[in-house]
């Protein structure tokens, strides 16, 4: 190829020569799209609890309907999975770095295909609690390795834009249970709810059989000491074949593995043990290493903690508070909470890795705050008027539409992206699956209290309480929360330790990385 030579000696591609096949080839398109897939089967394991989240909220009026099921009964049932799985977004932890994270996917799909299958043939309380027991072990599998994987997969120039699918396919399994709440509420009771359940098995199976053709995780190969394989799945996955070299060594190092091994198969120094693992991320943990574990777990408390669940699970009865009182009205305004949800994430998987994560999460936070304290004072006009108020109503149900939007331009995505960044390759499995943990048992705990919670402080309390947890969430991110943009993952590590002098830290790094390249260009 025609060229001339580059500021370090090298080459330089000649602009004519830009649009051969060759360079595109050396360049990039194939391996991005690689990646891009890998990313998107990953993610999809994610869609089992977006599923199971959103046809509960419909399902449940059925339930109680059919069953008999008092309040706290449906409380229990409808948060309870989120509580079971967290003892499954332990085990990912350990059962990733054991059999990998491919087929850590492959289980969490089958673990739910029974779950759900056990859901649709209830018969009673306890029954059904052991169909959710099973199922929220799955979710928990699924919730952990998901963004897990697609970090370890995505090049750092698009690894927000990946790491934002697992969310992506939560809120479109959301708008899915919705949908199927619609279509089967025509059926008869006894077997409408048993459907909107059991259906949720078909995807598990077909997700399953998916991930088996998708390469393991870089990371966890050479975690394993197989170099030769990581190096091909770098090779597919960076966009270009410098770019897999440099990731290639960045996570030798991180493993501890000396620069000079270079052979397919080496040997891997002996790690830490688990409970090792575990004393250095809570007991005697560096600076860096409990700055990200504030930011990395507390993100994902207040990502729950400011009462996403408490809408998405009980849309129907918060739409039934604002003066929708068919339960046909009500199902279709819950498809309305779907639809926005997925489109504003998706908008926001494009901003991720252009805007920058705490733009976007600091203004998703702020937009939630607003919206939660327009719920609060709509339904609070409308709970202590005796007749309708009509624009109470439509501010009610256009503020509940503008919470799900800005949370899922935001915080939905990021929490994943974010929590799966920032820790070290050594602690990210067991990390990550202490963020799970905390998204799930936030969830299940206001999935399980809303109802006593709404009926101790009114309806529009409740949201107001939501609205002071956000706001100080956004309080908490704006402090703690170092910029995590365009860095590979090693280089974020640097940017923890500081705590609130994290912006001191990030400008020290930006004055070496210019006055290194300025160097470069002199010595060229």
């Amino acid at each position: 190829m025609a060229g001339t030579s580059g500021p370090s000696g090298g080459v330089v591609a000649d602009p004519k020569n830009l649009s051969s096949p060759l360079f595109d080839a050396e360049k990039k398109p194939k391996n991005n799209k690689y990646a891009f897939a890998c990313s998107i089967l990953a993610s999809m394991t994610s869609i089992l609890l977006g599923y199971d989240t959103g046809v509960m909220s419909g399902a449940a009026i059925y339930i109680k309907k059919d069953l008999r099921f008092t309040d706290v009964q449906i409380e229990i049932i409808v948060g309870i999975i989120n509580i079971f799985s967290l003892l499954g977004s332990f085990l990912a932890g350990r059962t990733s770095d054991w059999i990998g994270r491919r087929y850590t996917m492959v289980l969490a799909g089958g673990i739910f295909f029974a779950g759900a299958f056990l859901m649709g043939c209830a018969t009673n309380f306890e029954f059904l609690m052991v169909g959710r027991f099973v199922a929220g072990i799955g979710v928990g599998y699924a919730m952990m390795i998901a963004p897990v994987y697609t970090t370890e997969v995505a090049p750092a120039s698009s690894r927000g834009f990946l790491t934002s699918f697992p969310e992506v396919f939560i809120n479109a399994g959301v708008m899915l249970g919705y949908v199927s709440n619609f279509a089967f509420a025509k059926l008869p009771l006894w077997l409408g709810w048993r459907f909107m359940l059991g259906i949720g098995a078909v995807p598990s199976v077909g997700l399953a059989i998916g991930v088996l053709y998708m390469p393991e995780s870089p990371r966890w190969l050479v975690m394993r000491g197989q170099l030769g394989e990581a190096r091909r799945v770098l090779e597919k996955t960076s966009e270009s074949k410098e770019e897999a070299r440099q990731r290639l060594e960045d996570i030798k190092e991180a493993a501890g593995i000396p620069e000079e091994c270079n052979d397919d198969v080496v040997e891997v120094p002996k790690r830490s043990k688990d409970d090792a693992v575990w004393k250095e991320l809570f007991l005697h943990p560096t600076p860096a290493v409990r700055h990200a574990a504030i930011t990395g777990i507390g993100i994902h408390f207040f990502q729950m903690a400011s009462g996403v669940d408490a809408v998405v699970l009980y849309s129907p009865r918060i739409f039934e508070k604002a003066g929708l009182k068919s339960d046909n009205h009500k199902l279709l305004a819950t498809i309305g909470v779907g639809v926005c949800k997925t489109i504003f994430v998706l908008i926001s998987t494009f901003l991720l890795d252009k805007v920058g994560r705490r733009p976007l999460m600091l203004s998703s936070m702020g937009g939630m705050v607003i919206a939660l304290l327009v719920l609060s004072g709509s339904l609070s006009v409308i709970n202590h008027s005796h007749q309708t108020v009509p624009w109470a109503v439509a501010l009610a149900i256009i503020s509940v539409y503008g919470f799900v939007s800005v949370f899922s331009s935001g915080m939905g995505p990021i929490a994943w992206v974010y929590s799966s960044e920032v820790f070290p390759l050594r602690l990210r499995a067991q990390g990550c699956s202490i963020g799970v943990a905390v998204n799930r048992g936030v969830s299940g705990i206001i999935g399980m209290t809303f109802i006593s919670m709404y009926k101790a402080l009114t309806i529009g309390g409740a949201f107001f309480v939501f609205a002071v947890v956000a706001a100080i969430g956004w309080v908490f991110m704006f402090t703690m929360f170092p910029e995590t943009q365009g860095r590979n993952l090693e280089e974020i590590e640097v940017l923890f330790g500081s705590y609130f002098g994290w912006r001191k830290t990030l400008k020290d790094l930006k004055k070496k990385e210019a006055a290194e390249a300025k160097n470069v260009c002199i010595v060229a």
